[in-house]
């Protein structure tokens, strides 16, 4: 199979169906609907970042964000990474948190997080490959209004 080129760039409106697709993937089902209410509020802000991986489609995604609170000094948080499963461990994630590290020490970030389900094996030993260190664990809650 010949190789094929790998583009990193910014996501466009256009891509809603591609990352709504990948979204799925991840274990967050959504529609091309859903992910464009989602996506072109998002690419339109400052301190969000969201980079898709493409070759001849959409093929993986990630978003990161600035996070300012009272208790820390503003940080860039990486909110969601996905790979086509058929992509995977081809160096495309790692790619793809490169990005998004590079935008963030644009935005004069000099921390950067990630957080992931406990369940996520996988996840977890990718991140930590990349020099990522558990700082934490906790619980999520979550009430529905």
């Amino acid at each position: 199979m010949p190789h094929t080129f790998l583009y990193i760039r910014k996501a466009k409106n256009s891509d809603a169906a591609a990352l709504a697709k990948l979204a799925g993937e991840l274990g967050y089902p959504t529609t091309t609907a859903q992910m464009k209410n989602r996506l072109e509020p998002l690419i339109s802000k400052s301190h969000h970042g969201i980079f898709v991986a493409e070759n001849e489609s959409v093929i993986g995604w990630i978003h990161v964000c600035i996070v300012q609170s009272l208790e820390s000094d503003t940080f860039a948080e990486i909110r969601g990474l996905v790979v086509a499963e058929s992509h995977r461990n081809k160096g495309i994630g790692k790619q793809l948190v490169a990005a998004a590290e590079t935008w963030a020490q644009k935005k004069m970030c000099t921390r950067i997080r990630v957080r992931t389900n406990m369940v996520r094996i996988d996840a977890k030993a990718f991140y930590s490959k990349l020099g990522y260190n558990v700082n934490k664990t906790q619980e999520v809650f979550d009430k529905m209004l």
